[in-house]
């Protein structure tokens, strides 16, 4: 199914939380990449949604060039400023549908917490024209663990209570059928590596209003929104900290 025609412009007003909050990758994700795919030193992946670059970068540091490919304006902006430092890195104002990059260019595709925006079937077509052969792509999640403490449960439960649209977006995280879909078989692996995150309070609020699917300042379930989650702070906090455990997940393989 199509992604809503807003969907590239969620993100706008929420680029600067989503710079200072959302959770990083592990370097794990692009040193088993590395090994597994048997990559080059040097080779080109593109980032399909890289939004603000944190997916971008375990692949800069391990000493691969990035195109990051990006259609929201701010987001791509807060990437370009963020990584900077790394010459490798480049960005693009394209989509999974339409990168603008040329044919046989890009030795690895990934895809970060984007995959549940793409049109599968054009955005296949499109992997299948940017890469070389053989035609490699991951798609990585970094999946917020909500069971297992009363801080995990009850931040879901939030989420469920205010959030949006949150519970279809949720569903279509990493959803086999439609990862099988991209990839063109199910003979692909997946990889998991824990990644817990420690928060003081201002980053938690800031890593909650950089959702897309929670409401704005400006919406009357907001203020209850953010009481809620001061409360699960204070019950939870040690020290001025909560830890928000993630598992990051990857999927990769050759598309067929």
């Amino acid at each position: 199914m199509r992604p809503a025609a807003d969907s590239t412009e969620r993100f706008t007003s929420r680029a600067g939380d989503y710079a200072a909050a959302r959770p990083g990758y592990p370097a794990a994700i692009a040193t088993t990449l590395i090994d597994e795919l048997k990559l080059a030193l040097g080779a080109v992946v593109a980032d399909i949604g890289s939004g603000t670059g944190l997916s971008c970068e375990p692949f800069l540091r391990a000493g691969l060039a990035v195109i990051g490919v990006e259609p929201n304006e701010a987001m791509r902006a807060e990437g370009d400023r963020l990584l900077a430092p790394f010459p490798r890195f480049r960005s693009v104002a394209g989509t999974a549908e339409a990168t603008t990059l040329p044919a046989a260019s890009v030795d690895l595709l990934i895809a970060a917490q984007a995959f549940h925006w793409f049109d599968i079937a054009p955005a296949r077509a499109e992997a299948l024209r940017i890469l070389k052969r053989r035609p490699l792509a991951a798609l990585i999640w970094n999946d917020r663990v909500s069971t297992g403490s009363a801080f995990a449960e009850g931040y879901e439960q939030l989420l469920l209570d205010f959030g949006i649209d949150y519970a279809l977006i949720r569903h279509r995280h990493a959803h086999e059928d439609s990862v099988a879909a991209f990839f063109g078989h199910r003979g692909f692996r997946i990889a998991s590596f824990p990644n817990p995150t420690v928060l003081d309070y201002p980053t938690l609020l800031a890593r909650l209003n950089s959702a897309s699917y929670v409401p704005k300042a400006d919406h009357p379930n907001h203020a209850p929104m953010v009481a809620r989650l001061q409360a699960l702070f204070a019950a939870a906090a040690r020290d001025g900290r909560v830890t928000m455990d993630y598992v990051t997940r990857v999927f990769f393989a050759a598309l067929a």
